[in-house]
């Protein structure tokens, strides 16, 4: 018989593999939501093993549905970013609230679940900590390439700078081991200057 935690991951799974959004990996092609949380799930385990199981749910489902709010829906300034970071936030929130409660969990494993996604007392709670911190290290090993080739270099150093100061000692230690293209390396080293 599965486990709640099973039925929860299998079902988050199932929502992000909807995504019509995919990314090639290792020529596979993958749904872009599904593949982020398998990664952000697999980083988690390496950063800390002993993770709890809000802690788990919560890296997994991330990003959960995040195609159904397109960032072109709100203005293109500093303002629209934030309104749609939060809305987000709350919309990943919601949708794995309705999961949990589907399989199962009481409404304090629940809560703490969406307290964890909505990033709440970063630098204060430890597992929300580790949750960014997990995004990061995320963002660094499989994302920055791409973003790298979209953006000037002041945008990506400022952005390295931004990312820099939301992790932890124990964030950026793991950062720093990263196997970086030479071009990533050598904006991480000069954002870090």
């Amino acid at each position: 018989m599965k486990t709640k935690f099973n039925q929860a991951i299998a079902i988050i799974d199932q929502k992000n593999s909807e995504d019509p959004n995919t990314v090639v990996f290792e020529t596979t092609e993958f749904p872009k939501e599904l593949l982020y949380s398998q990664r952000m799930t697999t980083k988690l385990l390496d950063l800390k093993p002993n993770a709890s199981e809000e802690l788990k749910i919560a890296v997994r489902a991330q990003h959960i549905c995040r195609w159904a709010i397109q960032r072109k829906a709100y203005p293109m300034d500093k303002i629209g970013y934030f309104n749609w970071r939060n809305d987000l936030k709350k919309m990943h929130a919601d949708v794995t609230e309705k999961i949990l409660e589907e399989v199962g969990y009481s409404k304090e494993f629940i809560d703490r679940v969406s307290f964890l996604i909505t990033k709440k007392r970063l630098k204060k709670d430890a597992d929300t900590q580790t949750l960014e911190d997990v995004a990061c290290v995320v963002f660094l090993d499989y994302y920055l390439d791409d973003f790298i080739a979209k953006h000037t270099d002041e945008k990506i150093i400022d952005i390295l700078q931004k990312t820099w100061k939301k992790m932890s000692p124990k964030g950026q230690e793991t950062a720093l081991k990263l196997q970086l293209s030479p071009r990533a390396l050598a904006l991480v080293t000069k954002a870090l200057e």
